[in-house]
């Protein structure tokens, strides 16, 4: 079968692989759609990050070249001895998420925060730039007949979103503001919605992107024509409850840190490239708090629901539909070249 795997920093390969077989306690998927992520696209330009390039990960016993691909959705076509989950014919989506179930955070119920913690389409086991992965019988979700294909494939960065939002000390009627509404960004715009925010304000550059910002109903707020900072706290009188940083750019974190009031909390949901400084006074005398979130745990079923209802619209999100003999110049390429791009889609054939 093809799949895109990953064989080096700025080398992505559409490869003749084995398809994958349904092996005790596997559920073999045939991929429908698969999105192209932030982290994805971390780990064609800078990586190795999430990726194991020189040793085997500990828990899939793989390394690179590595199948790429862990936002998908798809049919059950296949399943291994054992599963009783999910039945042939089932529309799924992955929990993308490997845990030992052995150390400190495993037990404690953080499987997220596990000490050899890998993503399916990252550290090996198949991934979604694929025509068929066999996952886990634990990582798969069944999804109602009214969440299309294209919807199930938000499912997991709809996840990330809505954990950034539940950990983060946010109540109904408070005000957020989100920096950076790239494809995270705008889902936890969404997420926000759903959690009761009375003020949504949203920090962006690109156009395309401050428009979908307002679609969504955020208050957008151009760094070109304001000093972000003083234009919340006037906006706000005195400064948001929550921010929320989702643009890994250093200067950034400085920005929505100081745009929190008296007693706020920042919520870093971006993966950093490089490290970023932060005055601790601005932390100190303002007795401001700051939280990271990684992955999500225990909220796929919520998100599925939230979908159900109407939240996450791909309708309002996806702006590119490609093949997969295309993923490379017309997705990683295209998210780097032209910024009106939200997301982009990948269908496996």
């Amino acid at each position: 079968m093809k799949a895109l795997r990953w064989h080096g920093q700025k080398d992505l390969r559409l490869d003749h692989i084995e398809e994958p077989a349904a092996q005790p306690g596997k559920v073999k998927i045939k991929v429908e759609w698969c999105g192209i992520c932030g982290s994805d696209l971390h780990e064609y330009t800078a990586g190795p990050i999430f990726i194991p390039e020189n040793a085997p990960h500990p828990i899939t016993g793989e390394k690179a070249p590595i199948v790429m691909g862990h936002e998908f959705s798809g049919q059950v076509v296949e399943i291994g001895e054992g599963v009783t989950k999910v039945s042939v014919g089932d529309r799924v989506v992955v929990e993308p998420i490997y845990a030992c179930g052995k150390c400190d955070a495993c037990k404690a119920g953080y499987y997220n925060l596990c000490s050899t913690m890998g993503f399916l389409g990252l550290a090996g086991g198949g991934g979604g730039f694929s025509e068929y992965v066999a996952a886990e019988e634990y990582m798969v979700h069944k999804i109602p007949d009214s969440i299309s294909y294209e919807q199930g494939a938000l499912v997991e960065p709809s996840a990330v979103a809505l954990h950034a939002v539940r950990q983060s000390k946010l109540k109904v009627g408070d005000k957020a503001v989100v920096f950076g509404a790239g494809p995270i960004g705008l889902l936890v715009i969404e997420a926000l919605k759903a959690s009761g925010a009375a003020e949504i304000y949203a920090v962006e550059l690109s156009p395309e992107r401050k428009q979908k910002a307002a679609e969504l109903g955020a208050i957008v707020i151009d760094p070109q024509q304001y000093d972000v900072v003083d234009e919340i706290h006037k906006r706000t009188n005195g400064g948001a409850d929550v921010a929320y940083e989702v643009t890994g750019v250093p200067p950034v974190l400085t920005q929505a840190l100081n745009s929190t009031k008296i007693g706020g909390e920042l919520m870093i949901v971006s993966i950093f490239e490089k490290e970023a400084s932060i005055k601790p006074n601005n932390v100190v005398m303002m007795e401001r708090t700051i939280k990271g979130i990684i992955g999500y745990r225990n909220v796929f079923p919520a998100v599925i629901s939230l979908m159900a209802q109407g939240y996450f619209s791909a309708e309002k999100l996806v702006t590119k539909r490609i093949k997969l003999d295309d993923v490379v110049g017309e997705g990683f390429e295209a998210l780097l070249k032209e910024k009106n791009h939200v997301k982009i889609l990948v269908k496996a054939e």
